[in-house]
């Protein structure tokens, strides 16, 4: 279909050239646009179909082909279940424009998206949002780009400040909204990441998140555009935002200050790489390893650009939090331990190999493992250093200290000073 329409479209222009009276030319260019637009939707509708099913074939029309080698590979049991889990972003900026764009393109199923400022052109040196889209809202902006890029993902937008009474009441109630599946536990949503720039907000997702008990990642930029850090929240499990406040707000300095007017540290030259690539990347990957079940979701991973220095711990819940739903998630966690043990336990049995599988059936020449315990006191002759009758050592043992040999010839004394001295000046003299 696509073809004829070429064709249509080219048997028009050689209409329109023909035509010797231009007045004419109008209805001609309605009926060109019309045909292009159409030529347009039939692209997009190809494109469409062409990605509905996931599968590890290798040809140039699967877009999800490279992404399928995960599995082939073995690092991923189940890539398809991707499509089964929903993600909210917070703050679709530096970090969270990309994370939303990195997280489509892997075929994730459902994104609920936040934010409530608006394209300006300042924000063009960031690589997700075009000119064409300065003035609308950021999140209108990420659903036009986003759904070109991947049909396939649902996309969820909220143009709305979380901050204000109503933006949080507008944010939890679409959290818990199961619409995407009813089958899931808890929340409406796997995970959330925030990719927010201020104190406040984060406390806000803090919040949330305490009081719905979901898992959440934390992620941010300093001020001085060189470092970075990605976090692991989980209620009960690991510190909260507020166990663990940044040591600015610790410290009782108003995080405003701090801020440079007239400079964004997220568009900042050094920050480029951190924010664009580097820092979405880490929350992006770390987010398919905890959602896809596959190696180590690190808790805590920072980043200093000046010393490529990746500093990585873990911080348990502060008992004294002084967020009342942080310390129900720690009661809570605390209480449900025993089970957890008893389901690890049973776990590790189950995983247990039953018996221990001999390497190597023949053994030719009889070689066994000693215990080094054993070998104290036997007749196996290798403290002793004795050998068979007809064996000799070639060479010393090692765990002998070797002395120096000592020469038999006697030593030559050594003359005294003075005769030493005239020796001396007999030979300057000749």
């Amino acid at each position: 279909m696509e073809g004829e329409l070429k064709e249509l479209l080219s048997d028009i222009k050689t209409l329109k050239n023909s035509l010797p009276d231009r007045s004419q030319y109008a209805l001609i260019e309605n009926g060109q646009g019309s045909v292009q637009k159409s030529g347009g939707f039939v692209k997009n509708f190809i494109v469409k179909c062409s990605i509905q099913d996931m599968n590890a074939e290798v040809v140039d029309s699967n877009p999800y082909s490279r992404l399928m080698a995960l599995q082939k590979m073995g690092i991923v049991d189940n890539y398809e279940r991707i499509r089964e889990f929903s993600v909210a972003i917070v703050g679709i900026g530096g970090v969270g424009s990309v994370a939303t764009e990195v997280l489509t393109r892997c075929g994730i199923g459902h994104l609920l998206l936040y934010d409530y400022d608006t394209v300006e052109l300042a924000n063009m040196n960031r690589l997700f949002f075009r000119p064409k889209q300065a003035g609308l809202t950021k999140t209108d902006a990420a659903v036009q780009t986003l759904s070109d890029i991947n049909p396939d993902v649902v996309l969820e937008s909220y143009t709305l400040n979380i901050t204000t009474v109503r933006g949080f009441e507008t944010f939890m109630s679409s959290l818990r909204n199961k619409s995407f599946c009813s089958s899931k536990d808890g929340c409406g949503v796997d995970l959330v990441l925030s990719c927010v720039d201020n104190y406040e907000a984060r406390m806000v997702v803090n919040q949330a998140c305490n009081e719905l008990n979901q898992t959440w990642m934390e992620s941010g930029v300093s001020e001085n555009a060189v470092s970075g850090h990605i976090q692991l929240l989980i209620p009960g499990k690991t510190a909260c935002f507020a166990c663990a406040p940044p040591l600015v707000v610790a410290s009782g300095i108003d995080a405003h200050t701090l801020k440079r007017e007239g400079v964004c540290a997220a568009s900042l030259p050094t920050t480029m790489t951190t924010r664009w690539e580097l820092l979405p990347g880490l929350l992006v990957q770390n987010t398919l390893k905890y959602l896809l079940k596959f190696g180590h979701v690190t808790p805590y991973l920072g980043y200093n650009a000046l010393k490529d220095y990746f500093p990585t711990m873990e911080m348990k819940p502060n008992p004294q939090c002084s967020n009342s739903a942080c310390l129900e998630r720690q009661k809570e966690y605390a209480l449900a331990k025993p089970a957890r043990d008893a389901a690890a336990k049973a776990k590790m049995e189950a995983e247990a190999p039953s018996e221990t599988k001999c390497l190597h059936e023949d053994n030719e020449w009889n070689i066994s493992v000693v215990d080094d315990t054993d070998l104290q006191g036997s007749d196996v002759g290798i403290s002793s250093g004795s050998l068979p009758e007809g064996i000799i050592h070639e060479l010393p043992s090692a765990d002998e200290f070797q002395k120096p040999p000592v020469s038999e010839e006697p030593a030559t004394p050594v003359d005294d000073l003075e005769d030493l001295k005239r020796q001396l000046e007999a030979l300057n003299a000749g």
